[in-house]
């Protein structure tokens, strides 16, 4: 065997997909995301559920919320192809083909709605299927590449499987899962735009008008501290409600202290400051935000645990 065979039979060793490729197209740290929300909305709703009905509802989410992710990696290839990001994922790097990403995309998406309806009920399945939609449709092939405010609106794909979870458990939408949807509604933009702050040579790169390339840093800056404020008034006010109660307020209120002290570090960001100095804190702020969200929806569930037992009877 010649050394150029060799080699070429070495390439394709090295581009065939493996189990973890495919994996990988479902965007497993997202759905972590996608499947806790949803997991905290099923057990906070007043409804008991059996628990296989309970797993098959957790269940079926992850695998929408994995079909979703696979039809926005089909759709986005070639942008992923440039930003360092996102470089490595399956389609850019080769392992797994578009057309293959759409069809296990599209596949997932049908058994996901389908089985959900089946073990839970439709309008359960009614707003998976509609989740899926909004986060590949009017989110993934609309908004990312046409506006800056894509992740302000689309930020509604990631806010909806509390409500799911919440649906599957109750058959029904109620003042408590929208302030779930909320919550995570108005984490979003600022969750994003600091991750875009760091990053923004990515998407200069991949020409996606994220607010940092449209309108600058300085004003993203400005946005993440309004929207910070708005989502700190809506986080403690819903402290409040049926789903709150102290441990959720206590968590709340020192949460979003440092929450905010981290986005008013931000907007004080000096531009001629070296992007090092700069990135420190925005990194620091990213990382802050995802234990924001994971702790809240931590207290919603807490409370939920404390009310059925009686605890604040």
């Amino acid at each position: 065997m010649t050394d150029t065979s060799i080699n070429t039979t070495s390439h394709v060793a090295q581009n065939e997909a493996q189990f973890s490729d495919y994996f990988a197209l479902l965007k497993p740290r997202v759905m972590t995301l996608v499947v806790f929300t949803a997991f905290v909305g099923l057990l906070a709703a007043p409804t008991g559920v059996h628990p296989f009905i309970g797993f098959c509802a957790i269940l079926f989410i992850a695998i929408g919320g994995g079909a979703s992710g696979a039809l926005n990696m089909w759709w986005d290839a070639d942008i992923d192809a440039v930003m360092k990001r996102t470089q490595r994922r399956p389609i850019p790097a080769g392992k797994v083909t578009g057309d293959e990403a759409f069809a296990i995309g599209i596949a997932l998406s049908a058994f996901s709605v389908v089985f959900q309806g089946l073990a839970t009920n439709w309008v359960a399945a009614g707003l998976l299927a509609f989740t899926i939609f909004f986060y590949v449709v009017i989110y993934t092939m609309w908004l990312k590449r046409w506006t800056p405010q894509n992740i302000v609106i689309g930020g509604a794909a990631g806010a909806f499987p509390p409500m799911i979870g919440w649906a599957a458990a109750t058959g029904g939408i109620s003042i408590e899962s929208v302030l779930m949807f909320c919550l995570t509604f108005m984490w979003t933009p600022p969750h994003f735009w600091a991750l875009a702050l760091f990053m923004r040579k990515d998407y200069d790169n991949a020409d996606v008008p994220m607010l940092t390339v449209t309108h600058g840093r300085r004003a993203t800056r400005v946005h993440i501290l309004v929207y910070t404020v708005l989502l700190a008034i809506l986080a403690v006010a819903a402290g409040f409600t049926s789903i709150g109660g102290p441990v959720y307020i206590a968590t709340s209120v020192v949460l979003n202290a440092m929450f905010l002290r981290g986005a008013v570090q931000i907007w004080r960001r000096d531009e001629e400051m070296s992007e090092a100095d700069n990135f420190l804190a925005e990194r620091k702020f990213f990382k802050l935000s995802l234990l924001y969200l994971f702790a809240h929806f931590g207290a919603i569930l807490i409370e939920a645990g404390l009310d059925k037992i009686g605890v604040w009877a």
